[in-house]
């Protein structure tokens, strides 16, 4: 076995990529797994009475040596996936499921939790915080089921791990094998930058000129620039079929029948540990702990997004008409009509501020806030990743190492799509403390040419906020724990740091300092500055209704019995709302990888909205404060939240940092709709 994968040897305890063959990872993992088994059964069979140390916090280290075979194999699944990888993964998922199910639903680990937990009350606060998560995690999971019900709940957990495994897979084959190609003579309305990051695609999957692909920071320029609306209409068509058996891999990567059977388990799950629906059962841990209380918070938002998109459709439609288009506003003349109206009423040109986002400068603008709120300062480290264009970055405080951040910012054919942040290391204090190693993912169009820079859109620039906001949870972690270190907390509170730091990318300062021309360092004029941000709510009807249509789908598949057709169902709630048929779902259910490619956010894509209640009266702090730098503000959000983890439950951290709950008016200010 490659002792590489759980010996890490690398700059700064990295992984050294360049010493990993996909043929490691099998053997690797056979011997993690077996010897994860191995710890899991000395604490269960221990004849000692249980104790926190025997139990507990010997269960937190049971499956180290496994853990970082799988961060290592998870990351390169997700950033650079092959045929081989894609076999190990259907491989490994199963075998997790069972190990999982064998775990969590052990009658004596349970036993032995709940002995432990019964006297957690002498425990300090972080020790008897873990113990109360492992024993509702053990109850959540069935370990107090009668024998017939675990063993079917390991077959459910075994069969879902196939499933949302196939569908990740056959999304990824329907972005990766599709191709657009767009001839010269039909290039008009793209500005230069995206042309150039059409050859550059092209160039990068063996094409000549220029194409389109479905990746996101590609296809949604497109669509709000090309003139060409039979182009506008074929790529949009192959954008939206993704996974429904029309997409580029035709019924073999038909995700719909996947899509019931990962419904109907879900449900026969919830009920078998004695709920209602999934959604009664996942969201019993969230801060929203309710399906009601969900419901309440998006249909608040509706009526006001529903009634802004009206308006603007009406003026949207007039514009098409005035090109000499008659009929309805379609759902790929959307997002061209938006934008010319957007420059119509802000004088505001996205090709004129594309010299000034390069990720250079964004990235300076990225560590520059983190420096000036948190402390922390960025030094390039060389270390062997897993493509050239992969950067890390050693992180420090006063001379102390806090983390590793990686990022792997540019699309390639064989990433996921998307954005998204995960750890090869969790930070912790058990024996020498461990600093997180943080990975940054995104999916930005590459530089036209070697030693050119890439320029990224406003949209790219707030994912690239977004994802480090994450980052910052896992790199001010201060907990003993692993399984309550960094953006270890409920679903619907882990999006608050990442959507609270977006809020400086809008802030006049940041973009005065970082914006700059990428040939004269010249600053973005204020004036083009000023009309960019008051752009930024300019088509807040339309996306604030196409995520609340994902988020109500979502519940409504996981409230009540599954559906025996969740096409229909998606149809019946879209109907219900009254949604615009000119604004389709963000994440149509055959692509909706949120929901079916895992259960993290099933019957929890809410929790952005939800988490963005929080981020608008966060930010109100550092306002109240007069200084959206504010030490003693950035202090206590430092040490009332982003260190804390999952050290306790988030509305008490919440409260602790805030005072008070906040309301919804703040997210409608925030979001242009009131």
């Amino acid at each position: 076995m490659n002792r590489q994968l759980t010996r890490w040897t690398g700059p700064e305890g990295l992984p050294r990529f360049d010493q990993i063959a996909d043929r490691d990872f099998a053997p690797a993992f056979d011997r993690e797994l077996a010897a994860a088994e191995a710890a899991h059964e000395a604490i269960a069979a221990n004849p000692d009475a249980p104790t926190f140390e025997n139990t507990i916090a010997a269960m937190e280290v049971a499956d180290e040596g496994l853990n970082r075979v799988l961060s290592i194999f998870y990351t390169l699944a997700g950033v650079d996936s092959n045929e081989a990888r894609q076999a190990l993964q259907r491989d490994f998922a199963p075998r997790l499921a069972e190990y999982g199910s064998r775990i969590s639903m052990d009658p004596r680990l349970y036993a032995r939790v709940k002995a432990v937990a019964e006297g957690a009350g002498a425990l300090a606060p972080e020790g008897r915080r873990i113990t109360e998560l492992a024993l509702r995690d053990l109850t959540r999971a069935g370990a107090g089921l009668e024998p017939a019900g675990r063993e079917r709940m390991a077959e459910i957990r075994a069969r879902l791990a196939v499933l949302t495994t196939q569908f990740t897979q056959n999304v990824l084959a329907d972005e990766r094998d599709y191709v657009l190609p767009v001839a010269d003579g039909r290039l008009t309305g793209l500005p230069g930058w995206l042309v150039r990051a059409m050859r550059a695609a092209a160039r990068e999957r063996g094409h000549e000129g220029q194409i389109v692909t479905l990746n996101r920071s590609l296809i949604v320029p497109f669509l709000e620039h090309a003139e060409d609306r039979a182009l506008r209409e074929t790529a949009f068509r192959a954008w939206t079929a993704r996974g429904s058996g029309q997409g580029a891999g035709g019924d073999a990567t038909d995700n719909l029948p996947l899509v019931h059977e990962i419904l109907a388990l879900r449900h026969e799950r919830a009920r078998l540990l004695g709920h209602a629906d999934f959604a009664s059962w996942k969201l019993e841990t969230q801060m929203a702990a309710t399906p009601d209380r969900v419901q309440d918070l998006l249909s608040q938002v509706w009526a006001a997004a529903r009634a802004r998109a009206a308006e603007d459709q009406e003026k949207l439609t007039a514009m098409l008409h005035a090109d000499g288009l008659n009929g309805a506003l379609e759902a790929w003349d959307w997002r061209l009509y938006a934008e010319r109206l957007r420059q119509r009423d802000h004088q505001f040109d996205a090709d004129q501020i594309a010299p000034y986002l390069t990720l250079e400068a964004m990235l300076g603008a990225v560590f520059d806030v983190a420096h000036r709120l948190f402390g922390l300062e960025f030094q390039p480290l060389d270390a062997p990743l897993w493509a050239p264009d992969v950067r890390a970055w050693r992180v420090t405080r006063g001379g102390r190492l806090m983390a590793i951040f990686v990022g792997d910012f540019f699309a390639r054919p064989s990433k996921r799509s998307g954005a998204w942040c995960s750890a090869l290391q969790m930070q912790h204090k058990i024996g020498d403390e461990q600093r997180a190693i943080v990975v940054n993912v995104c999916n930005f169009t590459p530089p036209e040419k070697d030693g050119e820079p890439a320029f990224l859109s406003w949209d790219d620039a707030r994912t690239l906020f977004h994802e480090f906001g994450h980052a910052t949870h896992h790199i001010l972690s201060d907990v003993t724990w692993p399984s309550i270190s960094g953006t270890s907390v409920a679903q619907d509170f882990v999006e608050l740091p990442s959507q609270l730091y977006e809020h400086w990318l809008e802030q006049p300062s940041v973009l005065d300092a970082h914006a700059r021309h990428h040939e004269t360092g010249a600053p973005l004029p204020a004036d083009l500055r000023d009309r960019l941000l008051a752009a930024g709510t300019a088509d807040a009807g339309f996306s604030t209704v196409e995520y609340l249509e994902s988020a109500l789908v979502d519940l409504a598949f996981h409230r009540g019995a599954p559906p025996a057709d969740a096409m229909a169902q998606q149809a019946e709630v879209l109907a219900g709302l009254g949604a615009p048929d000119a604004i389709p779902m963000r994440h149509a259910t055959p692509h909706f990888a949120h929901v079916f490619a895992g259960d993290g956010y099933a019957a929890g894509y809410y929790s952005y909205m939800w988490s963005e209640v929080m981020d608008a009266d966060a930010f109100a702090a550092f306002e109240e404060a007069g200084d959206i730098f504010d030490p003693a503000t950035a202090k206590r959000l430092e040490e009332t939240i982003l260190s804390r983890g999952g050290s306790a439950p988030a509305d008490a951290l919440w409260m602790e940092f805030r005072g008070r709950m906040p309301g919804v008016d703040a997210l409608l200010k925030g979001r242009g709709l009131s």
